[in-house]
């Protein structure tokens, strides 16, 4: 299984990715080993998860969020912030 995950960073930035395991991912982002985006702002909340099929659903689906503005993330995926 394969997940698309959103983090909550301390600046209040919404951060959106992909992993077979999002809460190791998490961890990793936590301690400056996840993306670059996550090194500059600081990961503070795991907010969201959705399961998928495949790597290649999951990469779909991060980038059509990505795609989305702020907002449309927090009410389509009723976001707790």
């Amino acid at each position: 299984m394969w997940y698309v995950y959103i983090v909550l960073c301390f600046d209040g930035s919404l951060y959106t990715g992909s992993s077979n395991n999002p809460r190791a991912r998490f961890e990793d982002h936590k301690n400056g080993k996840g993306g670059r985006y996550t090194r500059s702002h600081k990961p503070i909340k795991l907010l969201y998860t959705e399961q998928l099929e495949s790597k290649s659903a999951a990469l779909k689906r991060e980038s059509q969020i990505k795609s989305w503005p702020r907002e449309k993330k927090i009410k389509i995926l009723k976001l707790e912030i």
